[in-house]
């Protein structure tokens, strides 16, 4: 036996294994990898290659290539990035002169995270649903987003992470002030967002559901309009909605409005033989600081119209004939261009009725002017005369 182990074929198959078990030297520098590193856009980003490496040369590359973006290495082999953007994210990995592995790194560039833009929408009583818009981080990020009235405690809001939004059920309804508070965290850092509201001011209801507007046969001058709660809003009682109905005929720009808890409602001034829009909105009735919905679609109706002729009697029918019989016989026929001569004639007439009416006045009053003329003359020559004979000596 020990004649075998010390055989040349032996001895061989002993050194293979041996050196093919052996944790070579770069698998065990590939073992120090530090996973992701994070740094902020347009500023220096330094990377080290695992532990200090002074009076080491070292190479870095990045997704497997030399080619590196602005940067420097430093004494100790660590790698500085150079205003860093976008491009220079990757995955880093420096080796020493043998080409052996010595670190590895990811690295992921962008901004910590911002203060948030929220909003909240309260559809009914027992629903909060907030938004918001974040600053753009280009990294990944987590929310942790809890909601309390004045004087609770915290209470979770469930978080859509994909659609930026989180939902709460059941909120306290009679607090005056609720809080929401969401926490953004990403590998550069953290952002608390804190926003107050009141939730009576924020309910706005859907709009309406199934509105229809119909024509009443027989009435050319109604409608009737229906519609049905929306579906986000429960159905009792304790909170009834308050509707708006607005119509007016199709091109007008002034509205007609009316206000109903109960559907339906019949107009009774539609205007005979038009196309009418109509829409209806709604409201929590006992709320009055809450918002109205927004308006329902559009929607057209015309009112009823009696489209049926009558049928012509015989009475009619020997009317028409004995009436129209003359004009087709002995009429003539229709001229407007003699009719037009015609009254020209006529104006004629009238103007020179009018001058030779004027003419005769004018003519009278030319005349009693010269005799009244004539008498004072005569008049004067009497008194002159008179005073004469008074003047001559007896």
């Amino acid at each position: 036996m020990p004649g075998l182990l010390s055989s040349p074929v032996c001895l061989t198959v002993i050194w293979f294994l041996s050196w093919s078990l052996r944790p070579s030297r770069a698998q065990i520098w590939t073992d120090e990898v530090s996973g992701v590193q994070y740094g902020r856009l347009e500023s220096n980003v330094t990377l080290a290659c695992g532990e200090s490496r002074t009076g080491i040369s070292v190479l870095w590359h990045l997704n497997n290539s030399s080619a590196l973006p602005w940067h420097k290495v430093t004494s100790n082999g660590s790698l500085v990035l150079l205003h860093a953007d976008l491009s220079a994210q990757g995955d880093y990995s420096c080796y020493d002169d043998h080409g052996l592995l010595l670190h590895s790194v990811t690295l992921r560039l962008g901004h910590p995270p911002g203060l948030l833009s929220i909003s909240c929408q309260v559809p009914n009583h027992a629903h909060v649903h907030c938004s918001w818009v974040e600053k753009e981080t280009f990294l990944p990020t987590k929310y942790n987003a809890s909601f309390r009235g004045l004087g609770e405690e915290w209470r979770p809001c469930i978080v859509d992470i994909t659609h930026k939004f989180c939902d709460l059920y059941q909120p306290a309804f009679w607090q005056p002030i609720h809080t929401l508070k969401i926490i953004e965290t990403n590998g550069l850092g953290s952002e608390t967002t804190l926003v107050r509201f009141k939730l009576h001011e924020l309910l706005k209801p859907d709009p309406p559901k199934s509105v229809m507007a119909k024509e009443i046969e027989g009435h050319s001058m109604r409608l009737i309009i229906s519609w049905d709660y929306p579906s986000s809003w429960p159905l009792h009682d304790a909170f009834p909605l308050m509707f708006h109905i607005r119509y007016r005929p199709q091109g007008s720009m002034y509205w007609s409005e009316i206000y109903s808890l109960d559907s339906p409602v019949v107009i009774f001034d539609a205007l005979a033989g038009h196309l009418h829009q109509v829409q209806v909105r709604g409201r929590d009735e006992v709320n009055s600081e809450s918002q109205w919905s927004e308006w329902s679609p559009l929607i057209l109706v015309r009112p009823w119209e009696d489209l049926t002729t009558p049928e012509p009697t015989d009475d009619y029918l020997a009317e028409d004939f004995w009436v129209t019989k003359p004009e087709t016989s002995t009429a003539k026929s229709h001229n407007p261009s003699l009719e037009d001569e015609g009254n020209l004639g006529l104006v004629i007439l009238l103007v020179l009725f009018s001058v030779v009416i004027l003419t005769t006045v004018l003519s009278l009053i030319f005349v009693v002017w010269v005799r009244q003329r004539r008498r004072d003359h005569v008049t004067i020559q009497e008194l002159a005369s008179m005073v004469k004979m008074k003047s001559m000596p007896i």
